[in-house]
Formats: C-alpha cells, sequence, structure tokens
C-alpha cells in the first residue's frame, strides 16, 4: 500500500500548516508514502478542451504530466489545502480540476480508492475540506476521515497586521493586537494537540479501511452517494 500525499499550499514547507498537517496524517498510517507540495509548480485549471475523452489522459503540457502516474498508482491520498477566500486556493484548485481526465467512459483508475481531506485557515479550515471532498466524490474516492484547523493566516507575516485593522490579528484579538508580537500570537498547527491529535486519528483510520474495505464494496457506496446527489438536481 502506498498514499500519496498533497500539499496544496504556496508556503515553505516549514512554514506551511498545510504541509505539516498533511505530513502528521501520513505519518499516522504506518503506511509507505510520498509527499508532494505543489508549492512552484506549473499547474493550469481545466480547459474543457475534451483531449482526454478518448484515453482519460490530459493533453495539457505543464506539470501536471508528472504527477499523473503517482496519482494512478497510489492507493490513496491524503489531500490538503489552505483556506483562500472560504474556498481552496488556485493552485489546489487547478490541480483538482484536472482529475477530470480520470473520469471519462468509465474509467476505473481512481475508482473505491480512499482519502483523507485536509483543511487549514486563517480562522476555519472546513471550507478547503469539504471541497476536496466533493472532487474526491466525483471520482468515486471515499473520504475516510477530515482534519481541519487554525494555522498562521498571512497577515501574522505582511508587515502590517499589528495595525490593520481588517487583518485576521485584529479581528482574532482587537487592539490587543497592537502591543503583541504577532509571531507569537500565529497559530502554529504543530503545538496544536487536539488538531495533531485529529490528524493521528485520521492516518489511523485510513490505514485500517484500506486494511478492511475491498475497493469494489467502496465504488458502489460511493457511485451510489454520488448518484442520489445527482438526482436531487433534477
Amino acid at each position: 500500500m502506498k498514499i500519496l500525499g498533497i500539499s496544496g499550499s504556496p508556503r515553505k514547507e516549514e512554514q506551511s500548516g498545510v504541509y505539516q498537517t498533511v505530513k502528521a496524517v501520513l505519518d499516522a498510517t504506518g503506511l509507505d508514502y510520498e509527499l508532494i507540495s505543489l508549492r512552484g509548480k506549473k499547474i493550469g485549471g481545466c480547459i474543457a478542451c475534451l483531449k482526454c475523452a478518448e484515453d482519460n489522459v490530459c493533453k495539457v503540457k505543464d506539470d501536471m504530466e508528472e504527477l499523473r502516474e503517482k496519482i494512478v498508482e497510489a492507493d490513496a491520498y491524503v489531500i490538503g489545502a489552505p483556506n483562500y477566500y472560504s474556498g481552496i486556493n488556485a493552485l489546489t484548485r487547478a490541480f483538482l480540476e484536472r482529475w477530470f481526465q480520470f473520469r471519462h467512459r468509465e474509467g476505473n483508475l481512481l475508482w473505491g480508492k480512499r482519502a483523507v481531506a485536509v483543511g487549514i485557515g486563517g480562522t476555519s479550515g472546513v471550507p478547503p475540506a469539504e471541497e476536496i471532498e466533493m472532487y474526491m466524490m466525483y471520482n468515486f474516492i471515499k473520504p475516510v476521515a477530515r482534519v481541519t484547523g487554525q494555522g498562521a493566516a498571512s497577515c501574522y507575516s505582511c508587515g502590517f497586521g499589528h495595525e490593520c485593522k481588517v487583518g485576521i490579528p485584529y479581528m482574532l484579538y482587537g487592539d490587543e493586537a497592537k502591543n503583541k508580537v504577532l509571531q507569537e500570537l500565529a497559530p502554529d498547527v504543530r503545538k496544536d494537540r487536539e488538531l495533531m491529535n485529529s490528524a493521528r486519528r485520521a492516518g489511523e483510520l485510513l490505514a485500517r479501511d484500506l486494511a478492511e474495505c475491498s475497493r469494489e464494496e467502496v465504488t458502489r457506496e460511493m457511485q451510489k452517494l454520488l448518484f442520489e446527489k445527482m438526482k436531487e438536481s433534477v
């Protein structure tokens, strides 16, 4: 079993709450894994050319090409993204949009696999995690756990966070932010015991689910869920 971890954060690994949380989940699985940061990669969104419809291979030439085989070969995924405007950031969205290449003509390369969605935000990580789960569902991949938490918003390091009255520090701490060293106020996911425990449990659950459930069984479950959801729109 091998798990592919993806950090969609544009921050350096050491500074990224997304990267650190994804790694914590992966470590807890006890399984072989590869963790890739999308930072610095050139990945555009789906351009709807439909050239992938014939063989389920995207024809757009960028850094997604080198990731395709890793996605296909993995048995499960731990995918994390930061909260940008109550959703996932553009880089992670582009990466996930390109998974459209896998689902034509009953292409089953990803069916029945498992995933953990990780969302980290300056206030909440729930919105990006929810979006990641939806992308997984469209490919009949089962989200077995969700890990969300609070990380350090950019306002803590932009240079003006101590005085900006529409920034996260002021929203959370009010005038107290002016009198504090912002780096001392900034959340650190590695010091968040509840979040790290959640990541550990998610990793353990992912490993257990992989051992106990077949891809065929999970595929049927996810197809039923998605088909019922689609019927709601009719």
